[in-house]
């Protein structure tokens, strides 16, 4: 029996089979030399932007991945790989160099978000392993600065670990909320891990283990008199309220943090149960909602006019339910000097090593070029920085809050229509007139070749 299944040990036999068999080729062939990969987005119909993230975990990987006794023992036992293959697996290390947009840098559809240079054989064998690591996360921050970005200053919580596709998604999800604005999380691991701060209110559980909700109320006030969060909606909303109102004078106690609502019309419970609270003196205690909410709810119970403080939202970030999977790649751009690309229909790619450079205008992101990697762009900044150079780390990495920080600043950069919920804007990159060049060049070999 196991409980854990992906650690520093094993963590270089997360990838698809057909990494290894490929590399295989590669050896057997002598192809090795130098490879560009790109890992980007393809546009998605209800998303403008996306936020960056999940980069620390993927450095953490190339710098650490290795081929364990165990791991070679295991593909030779699969009868798939020769003896010199698998001893080169053994001394297996990334050698290469890794650029990469900050972590909390907005980023568009078709951009190099990540660019991997190194030896074929080690680009090949690391591409399973850096999809997983940053999609799920770039899904997350995005969803999270969504929900950010029409809360009007109000507090978010992540409460979705319960929900989460597992206990690695679970632990990038906190992660990446925090980054994408969350205030913190209900993860007491991911508090820990990351320094990302903790909330946590009550289950209905614990009302229906006592006789009645006063007792409940009254025993949970007497341990945490400063920070009780009374989860109102087990029976009756607003007699829950007055419950909780009871609760806190009959221990005389002259305040309390406040209410969770977590079921019913939100709107009018928040605005009923705000009524009481003012009329009887605690117009201090917040209120919290949770159950179903995401960025949609956020704005439409805003707008109505719902004086909610706060909320937990658990479900629909974790696994991002509007857009659940990230259409994303990573691709061959470059081998041996040599531009190369896809013209597959709706899937083409750019050649070459790449830069990316933001234009700004009135301190508003105006538009974004894709360069060949030595070309410049006045007035430009580049976007892609090296993080990894010969296989050794060469930036320093930032705090969680520094990356949190950068995300928030980022936001407040796009043009106004990017960030509207409800609809979607192609913020598309411009292409510099090198690539443009390159890009038609190779159209024309390739007809040519087809022809």
């Amino acid at each position: 029996m196991k409980f854990g299944f992906v650690n520093e040990d094993n963590m270089s036999l997360l990838t698809d089979l057909y990494e290894l068999t490929m590399a295989q080729v590669y050896f057997k062939k002598g192809m090795n030399r130098t490879a560009v990969f790109d890992f980007y987005i393809r546009p998605a119909e209800n998303r403008s932007y996306f936020i960056n993230a999940g980069l620390e975990q993927l450095i953490y990987y190339l710098l650490n991945v290795r081929f364990t006794d165990e791991d070679v023992l295991y593909l030779h036992s699969t009868g798939l790989f020769e003896k010199e293959f698998l001893s080169y697996l053994k001394n297996f290390r990334f050698t290469g160099n890794l650029y990469a947009v900050e972590e909390g840098e907005v980023v568009f559809p078709n951009e190099p978000v990540v660019q991997v240079e190194a030896p074929l054989i080690q680009a090949q064998i690391i591409e399973t392993f850096l999809i997983n690591t940053l999609q799920h996360p770039i899904l997350v921050a995005t969803k999270a600065m969504r929900a950010y970005s029409v809360a009007r200053g109000t507090m978010l919580v992540d409460f979705g670990l319960r929900r989460a596709h597992g206990t690695d998604a679970g632990m990038k999800a906190s992660r990446s909320a925090y980054i994408g604005g969350f205030a913190g999380t209900s993860n007491v691991l991911a508090g820990k891990e990351f320094g990302i701060p903790v909330f946590g209110t009550m289950a209905h559980s614990f009302i229906l283990a006592h006789r009645d909700e006063v007792e409940a109320f009254k025993n949970f006030l007497q341990v945490y008199p400063e920070n009780s969060i009374l989860l109102v909606d087990t029976y009756d909303t607003i007699q829950g309220v007055y419950n909780a109102i009871k609760s806190v004078r009959e221990l005389g106690l002259d305040r309390f943090k406040g209410i969770r609502i977590d079921s019913g019309d939100l709107l009018t419970l928040s605005k009923r149960a705000r009524i009481i609270l003012d009329r009887e003196g605690f117009k201090d205690a917040v209120i919290i909602a949770s159950g179903g909410i995401n960025e949609y709810k956020i704005k439409q119970l805003l707008d109505a006019g719902a004086p909610i403080d706060g909320w937990g939202m658990g479900t629909e970030l974790v696994v991002s339910a509007d857009l659940p999977y990230l259409d994303c790649a990573y691709k061959l751009v470059e081998y041996d000097g040599r531009p190369v690309m896809k013209f597959s229909t709706k899937k083409k790619t750019l050649p070459y090593k790449k830069q990316i450079y933001r234009i700004f205008k009135e301190g508003k992101i105006e538009k974004d070029i894709i360069t060949v990697y030595d070309e410049t762009v006045e007035g430009g900044k580049p976007l892609l920085k090296q993080f990894i150079k010969d296989g050794k780390l060469t930036a320093e990495l930032p705090s969680l809050k520094e990356i949190r920080e950068k995300a928030l600043n980022s936001f407040e950069k796009l043009p106004q229509q990017l960030k509207d919920i409800e609809k979607t804007v192609q913020f598309l990159p411009q292409l510099s007139e090198k690539l443009k060049q390159t890009v038609e060049k190779l159209e024309k070999e390739y007809r040519k070749k087809d022809a």
